[in-house]
Order: C-alpha cells, then sequence, then structure tokens
C-alpha cells in the first residue's frame, strides 16, 4: 500500500483523511508482513454518526468576528508582541530544535524524548513531503520564538507540530491565539481550503491544544471509525493488558491501550 508509512512500528495512512479508505484483510496482512507492529486504519471521514474517534477540523470561518469577545482581545493582545510569518525549511532546521525541546519537556505525558536524532527524523519526514512552515517573532528582538508546520494536500491541510518558547506561554503574551488566528484566516479565507486539521483524537493525552481549538477557534469533531491491526503477539499482549489499562502508566503501553479501547468504542 504506497499510501501507508510506517511511522513508530504502526502503520499509518499518508494521505488526507478524507482520502483514506477502509482496508481489506490482505492489505493489511500484507503491511505487517513488511514489519511494524500495527496498522492503524481510520476511515468514514466525518460520518454523520457519532463514534469513540474522530479528527479535529474546522472547515468554516468568518473572521474575527465569530470569535468569542475574550478571544478576540488574546488575538489583538497577542499581536502586540509577535510577528507571524511563513519561513523556509533551512529555518526550521537551524532554529527550531531548542523550541521544540522545550515544548515536549513542557508536556505533561511524555511518550516520546526529544533529541537531535529525533528532530533529524522528523526534518526527513518533512523533506519527502509537502509542507508549509510558519515562525512566531517576538517583535522587539525579532527572534524565532515558536514555530508551526503544516503538512499540505490538496484543499486541506494539517497543523502538525507546534513549539512555543516556555516563557512566552505565561504572563498574558497568547502566542497560541494569534497563531491559530492567522493560520485559520491564511488557509480558510485566503486559500480557500476546504478544511484544515489539527490531526486525529489523541491517544497520548500529552496536549489539551485540541480541546483549546474547539473551546476558542470553532473546531469540530469529524467522526470517523477506526480499527487498528496487530501483528501477532501483539495482539495477544493487547488482549491481556487491556483489563488493566487503567492502571498501567508506561506511556506507550498506555497509548496503544488507549487506542484499543478507542476502537472498542469504550473511551
Amino acid at each position: 500500500m504506497n499510501d501507508f508509512f510506517l511511522y513508530r512500528q504502526a502503520w499509518r495512512f499518508d494521505g488526507a483523511p478524507h482520502e483514506e479508505p477502509q482496508l481489506q484483510e490482505q492489505e493489511w496482512k500484507t503491511m505487517l508482513k513488511q514489519g511494524g507492529l500495527m496498522v492503524r486504519n481510520t476511515y468514514n471521514f466525518d460520518c454523520q454518526q457519532e463514534t469513540s474517534f474522530w479528527y479535529v477540523i474546522k472547515d468554516q470561518y468568518q473572521g474575527m468576528e465569530e470569535l468569542p469577545s475574550r478571544v478576540r482581545n488574546k488575538v489583538r493582545h497577542a499581536e502586540q508582541y509577535f510577528d507571524y510569518q511563513q519561513v523556509s525549511f533551512e529555518t526550521i532546521q537551524e532554529k527550531a530544535y531548542p523550541i521544540l525541546k522545550e515544548t515536549y519537556d513542557d508536556y505533561a505525558v511524555r511518550d516520546k524524548k526529544m533529541n537531535p536524532a529525533v528532530f533529524e527524523e522528523y526534518l526527513n519526514h518533512c523533506k519527502e513531503r509537502q509542507f508549509d512552515y510558519w515562525g512566531i517573532f517576538e517583535k522587539e528582538s525579532q527572534q524565532m520564538v515558536g514555530f508551526c508546520t503544516v503538512r499540505m494536500w490538496d484543499h486541506c491541510c494539517e497543523y502538525e507540530v507546534t513549539g512555543i518558547v516556555s516563557k512566552y506561554k505565561k504572563g498574558g503574551f497568547y502566542p497560541y491565539y494569534g497563531l491559530y488566528q492567522h493560520l485559520n484566516q491564511h488557509y480558510l479565507e485566503e486559500q480557500h481550503f476546504n478544511y484544515v486539521s489539527d490531526s486525529a483524537r489523541t491517544i497520548t493525552e500529552h496536549s489539551n491544544i485540541q480541546d483549546f481549538l474547539i473551546e476558542n477557534f470553532g473546531f469540530r469533531k469529524a467522526y470517523c471509525r477506526l480499527a487498528v491491526y496487530y501483528q501477532g503477539w501483539v495482539k495477544f499482549a493487547v488482549k491481556v493488558l487491556y483489563p488493566f489499562r487503567n492502571i498501567i502508566t508506561m506511556p506507550r503501553v498506555k497509548a496503544v491501550l488507549n487506542m484499543e479501547a478507542m476502537q472498542r468504542g469504550k473511551q
């Protein structure tokens, strides 16, 4: 399956969320023969039925007027301190790592350490695909203090990785508010995309950004179907450990069990 790629031992679809097909048995079995521990298949994107899995998307945009007044105020406040502009891949390559490292260190759940090797792996992922890159610059110093990578497809995109220096997350700077307002305006109003996404429902619970976007910027849940297929021994391990999923604390194991619960409609 040329449209799937292996990431962290799991096969995932590499195209736009609304294009992912439901896999047939022979297709996912072929992937597992090539390696990896599991295949994640999401299909029936934005079905008109509530399910236990979804993408967080925004497909309507009406400018600043659509935002609650408290959000508009925070966007304007952020614009007093920061400039938001597209940057080159080389800028991300040169300046993003320390910002991303600091962002990872702030996460409540650290399912994966950030180090130069991991960052280089992500850069290679970007180079092989179509991305836009955005920088957040402090107005006074013109130093880049944050960034966002945006995965591009035809008529839609996904806000993939966002990092902001810790000190600007506090103290009334509101950098996220300015960033997402600029991104939404650019892709939905200026580029006329059908939708923007902040990816699928999180299974690691490391960040509350999706709830933030739903509450403040009018994102919504685009429900879909989820199927997960495992290597034989992994399937056995999941079956044994699943009853203990609420007491297991190992981040990566817990994430797999969370996904299994979502597949079963139990979470």
